[in-house]
C-alpha cells in the first residue's frame, strides 16, 4: 500500500475531530453522511471508532457523546431529528456498519468495561456461558495492557450503544426528564422492531456495493484455549449456514446473525451483572452491592421484554407446532422460539431477584414491579389481545400459557414471595404504594394464572418417576431452543422434568423451594391483609383530621386558644400532599387488593372479618388513636416486629407529654429564645425572694390563698399522665412550692395578641394606658371566676 494512502484516514479523523468542535450540530452530521457515502471502506475504518464513542460516549463515562438519554424532540426538536435520522437502523450510521461489515474489519473492545461475571470468567480463562463470547478473545502479547474482544463493526457499534446506558452517568433528579421521550429509548424500540420484527422478515442491510453486503464472516479462534465453559451452542446463523443448500432460501437466513447479536449484547449489557453464586453472596445482608441499576435502566429493559413476548408470540400456529408444518422451521421462527429461554430467562430471574432484595422501599421500585409483571403476561403481547372485550372484568388466561407458568414458575412464585416480604415493610397509607400491592394483586388474580402456578407447584414437588441416571442430565438449564423434545413417558413426567429443570436451573441443584400456596406464605399473605385493613383505617382517620377544619384550628393553635400538640398529627406522607382525593384512591386500592388476594388464596370471608374485629379492638372510642401492636412484659409494654413496622410508617403511635419540670422543658418554635431566657432569669429571681411570702398565701384558706394557688401553684406529677400506658404504677408525688412563671410572655402568641389587642383598640380611640387597664381588669375577671371554680371542684372532690 502506498504512503498517500495512509497518511489519508489520519487527515480525514483529524479533520472530522477539528469539526466536531468548530461546527454546529447539523453541519457535522451532513459532513459525515457525505464522508459516508464518499469515502471507502479501508478510510472509514480508521474513523469508525472514534466516531461511536463521539455519539455515545466513552465507557469511562467521561465524555457524553450526544447525550442521546436527554435528547428529547419537544425540548430540542432540530437535534433530535438530525440524530434520529442518522442513527436510525436504515440511516447512515448503520450504512458505515454494514460498509465496513463487508471487509472483514475488527475492532478492539476492553473486557474491563464488560458487567461483572463475564469480565471476571474471561479473566480467569473460562469463556462465558453465552455465543456472544465465542472466538472473539485476543489475550495481549507479553506486556501488554488488558484483555480484547476482537468485534465486527455491527457488534462493536451495538456493544457502544447498549452499554451508554450503564456506563454514562446517572440522569440528574431535578432534570424531570420522562425516559420514554428520549432519543435513545426511542432508539432502542426501533433497532428492536427492525432486527426483531413481528411480522414480516428480518430487513436485509443496505447494500453499499452492487454485490451488497456480504454476511459476518467466521469467527476467529482464541489465541489461547479456556479452561472450561461447560456446555455450549453455535449460533443460529453458523449451525443454519452450514446446512445451507438453497439459494432462493428464506432471505432471514443470512441475516438473522444481526438479531442474534442485537438481543445477545442487549441481555448481557443490562442484566448479566449477577451470576448465581454472586446471588447467593447477595443474600448475606453484610455484602456489597455489586452494580445498582437505574429506574432509566430499568424502563430499557421493560421495553425489551415487552418487545421480546410481541415477538415470539408472532408465530403463526403452523410454524409453533413443526408437526403440523411439511418443512424445517426458518432460522427466524426457530429464533422467535429460542429468544426468551435461552437468551434471557436466567440472567432476568436474577436482576429481578437483586432488585427485590436492594431497592430503596419508595415509589420508584414502581418501575421495578411494572417490568417484572410485564414478563409474567406475555398473553398481553400477544396478536390475539386485540380481541379482548372492553369490559373491567379480567380475561381469562388460556391454557395454552400453562407451559410458559411452568418453565418460568419462580418469576411467578418465589419474587412473588419477595414482593410480600417487601410491601410487609412499606407505609401502604401511601397511594403509590397502595397501589403497586393492587397491582400485583390484580395480575395474579386473573382468572386460572393461580390454577396454572398451583399445577406448575405440583409438577416441581412430585416424586421421581425416572431412571436415576438420567436425572443429573436433565437438571440443567435450558437448552438453546428452549424445549425438551426427548419422548419420556408418561408426558406428565415430562411436564415435570421441564418445571424442575427450570428450577434447577436458577437456583441450583441444592435450592430449597418454598410453595407460594403452601402454609409458610399463606402466613405472609393474612400479615399482608393485616395491614391492608390497618391501611384504610388509617387513611380513614387522617382524612378525618383533615376535614375538622384544619385551617381554622391551626390560626386558633397559634394564637394560643387552641391546645398545640407536637405529637397529635401523622408523619407526612403522600395523604398530606395530595389530599382527600388520594385517600380515596388509597381505600380504592387497598379494598380491591384485599378482594384480590382473597381469590388468589382462597381466604374466607371469616378470615378477613376476623382480621378487621381484631384491629377494631385495639381502637379507642374515638376510632382514632391506636396503641401499636405490642405484649405486656415485666417491665411494660414490649413491641412486636408489627408494633415496630407500625411506629416506622406513623400508622400508629404512643402518647407521649412532656413529664419534667415545666419552666425547664426545651424552647418551642413559637417561642422567643433569649426572651425566654431572661424572663427565667427574672423569675427565679423573684421566686427566691419572695418564697417564704408565697407560701404563706398560698395556704390560706380564705378568697386571696384559692386566688394565689391558681396562679403560683401547678399539680403534682402525680396528676399527670403516666410515662408508659402498661401496669398503673403509683409515681412519687413531686409537688413544688409556689412560684411565679412569666414564660408566657416571650411567646410570640401572646406578644402578638396583645399588639392586636392595642391595634383594634386604637381603631375606637383608646390609649395603650386605657387599653392596658382594661386588659388587666379583663383578666382579673376571669381569673376569679376560675378561682371559684377550681376551688369549688376541690371541695367536690373531698
Amino acid at each position: 500500500m502506498a504512503f498517500p494512502h495512509l497518511q489519508q484516514p489520519s487527515f480525514l479523523l483529524a479533520s472530522l475531530k477539528a469539526d466536531s468542535i468548530n461546527k454546529p450540530f447539523a453541519q457535522r452530521c451532513q459532513d459525515l453522511v457525505k464522508v459516508i457515502e464518499d469515502f471507502p471502506a479501508k478510510e472509514l475504518h480508521t474513523i469508525f471508532p472514534w466516531l461511536v464513542e463521539s455519539i455515545f460516549g466513552s465507557l469511562d463515562g467521561i465524555l457524553v457523546g450526544w447525550n442521546l438519554r436527554c435528547l428529547q424532540g419537544r425540548v430540542n426538536p432540530v437535534e433530535y431529528s438530525i440524530a434520529m435520522e442518522f442513527l436510525d437502523p436504515g440511516g447512515p450510521m448503520m450504512k458505515l456498519v454494514y460498509k465496513l461489515q463487508a471487509e472483514d474489519y475488527k475492532f478492539d473492545f476492553p473486557v474491563s468495561y464488560l458487567p461483572g461475571p463475564v469480565k471476571a470468567s474471561i479473566q480467569e480463562r473460562v469463556l462465558p456461558d453465552s455465543p456472544l463470547y465465542h472466538n472473539k478473545v485476543q489475550f495481549p502479547a507479553t506486556g501488554g495492557l488488558g484483555l480484547n474482544l476482537a468485534l465486527n463493526p455491527f457488534e462493536y457499534y451495538i456493544f457502544f450503544f447498549a452499554l451508554s446506558l450503564i456506563t454514562q452517568k446517572p440522569l440528574p433528579v431535578s432534570l424531570h426528564i420522562r425516559t420514554s421521550d428520549c432519543a435513545y429509548f426511542i432508539l432502542v424500540d426501533r433497532y428492536l422492531s427492525w432486527f426483531l420484527p413481528t411480522e414480516g422478515s428480518v430487513p436485509p442491510p443496505l447494500s453499499s456495493s452492487p454485490g451488497g453486503a456480504s454476511p459476518s464472516p467466521a469467527p476467529r479462534t482464541p489465541a489461547m484455549p479456556f479452561a472450561s465453559y461447560g456446555l455450549h451452542h453455535t449460533s443460529l446463523l453458523k449451525r443454519h449456514i452450514s446446512h445451507q443448500t438453497s439459494v432462493n432460501a428464506d432471505p432471514a437466513s443470512h441475516e438473522i446473525w444481526r438479531s442474534e447479536t442485537l438481543l445477545q449484547v442487549f441481555v448481557e449489557m443490562w442484566l448479566h451483572h449477577y451470576s448465581l453464586e454472586m446471588y447467593q453472596k447477595l443474600q448475606s445482608p453484610h455484602a456489597k452491592e455489586s452494580f445498582a441499576p437505574t429506574e432509566e435502566h430499568v424502563l430499557v429493559v421493560r421495553l425489551l421484554l415487552k418487545h421480546l413476548h410481541a415477538f415470539a408470540g408472532s408465530l403463526r400456529p403452523e410454524q409453533a407446532s413443526p408437526a403440523g408444518h411439511s418443512h424445517a422451521p426458518s432460522p427466524l421462527e426457530e429464533f422467535k422460539r429460542a429468544a426468551v429461554p435461552r437468551f434471557v430467562q436466567q440472567k432476568l430471574y436474577l436482576f429481578l431477584q437483586h432488585c427485590f432484595g436492594h431497592w430503596p422501599l419508595d415509589a420508584s421500585f414502581r418501575a421495578v414491579l411494572e417490568m417484572w409483571l410485564s414478563y409474567l403476561q406475555p398473553w398481553r403481547y400477544a396478536p390475539e389481545k386485540q380481541a379482548q372485550s372492553s369490559d373491567s372484568q379480567p380475561r381469562t388466561v388460556s391454557e395454552k400459557w400453562a407451559p410458559f407458568v411452568q418453565e418460568n414458575l419462580l418469576m411467578y412464585t418465589k419474587l412473588f414471595v419477595g414482593f410480600l416480604n417487601r410491601a410487609l415493610r412499606t407505609d401502604l397509607v401511601s397511594p403509590k404504594n397502595a397501589l403497586m400491592v393492587f397491582r400485583v394483586a390484580k395480575v395474579f388474580a386473573q382468572p386460572n394464572l393461580a390454577d396454572m402456578i398451583q399445577k406448575g407447584e405440583q409438577l416441581f414437588l412430585e416424586p421421581e418417576l425416572v431412571i436415576p441416571q438420567r436425572q443429573h442430565r436433565l437438571f440443567t438449564a435450558p437448552t438453546f431452543t428452549g424445549s425438551f423434545l426427548s419422548p419420556w413417558p408418561p408426558a406428565v413426567t415430562d411436564a415435570s422434568f421441564k418445571v424442575k429443570s427450570h428450577v434447577y436451573g436458577l437456583e441450583g441443584q441444592d435450592c430449597e423451594y418454598t410453595p407460594m400456596f403452601g402454609p409458610e406464605v399463606r402466613a405472609l399473605v393474612l400479615r399482608l391483609a393485616q395491614l391492608i385493613t390497618q391501611a384504610k383505617q388509617t387513611a380513614k382517620s387522617i382524612s378525618d383530621q383533615c376535614t375538622e377544619s384544619p385551617a381554622g384550628r391551626s390560626f386558633l393553635s397559634w394564637l394560643g386558644f387552641w391546645p398545640a400538640d407536637a405529637n397529635g398529627c401523622y408523619p407526612a406522607n403522600d395523604l398530606d400532599e395530595l389530599g382527600q382525593d388520594s385517600v380515596r384512591k388509597t381505600d380504592e386500592y387497598l379494598e380491591k387488593a384485599l378482594e384480590y388476594l382473597r381469590q388468589i388464596f382462597r381466604l374466607s370471608e371469616a378470615q378477613l372479618a376476623q382480621l378487621t374485629l381484631a384491629l377494631g379492638a385495639a381502637q379507642d372510642e374515638n376510632g382514632k388513636k391506636q396503641l401499636p401492636d405490642c405484649i405486656v412484659g415485666e417491665n411494660g409494654l414490649i413491641l412486636t416486629p408489627l408494633g415496630r413496622y407500625q411506629i416506622i410508617n406513623g400508622l400508629r403511635r404512643f402518647e407521649i407529654e412532656y413529664q419534667g419540670d415545666s419552666e425547664l422543658q426545651p424552647i418551642r418554635s413559637y417561642e422567643i429564645a433569649g426572651l425566654v431566657r431572661a424572663l427565667f432569669r427574672l423569675s427565679s429571681a423573684i421566686n427566691h425572694r419572695f418564697a417564704g411570702r408565697m407560701a404563706a398565701l398560698c395556704s390560706r384558706d380564705d378568697f386571696l390563698g384559692g386566688f394565689c394557688r391558681y396562679h403560683l401553684t401547678e399539680p403534682a406529677l402525680a396528676d399527670r399522665r403516666l410515662l408508659s400506658p402498661a401496669r398503673p404504677r403509683p409515681a412519687a408525688s413531686q409537688v413544688r412550692g409556689p412560684r411565679l412563671s412569666l414564660r408566657f410572655l416571650g411567646s410570640w402568641r401572646t406578644l402578638l395578641t396583645l399588639l392586636l389587642a392595642f391595634f383594634v383598640a386604637s381603631l375606637f380611640s383608646i390609649g395603650p394606658v386605657p387599653c392596658t387597664l382594661i386588659l388587666i381588669l379583663g383578666y382579673l375577671f376571669y381569673a376569679v371566676a376560675m378561682t371559684l371554680l377550681t376551688e369549688r371542684g376541690k371541695l367536690h372532690q373531698l
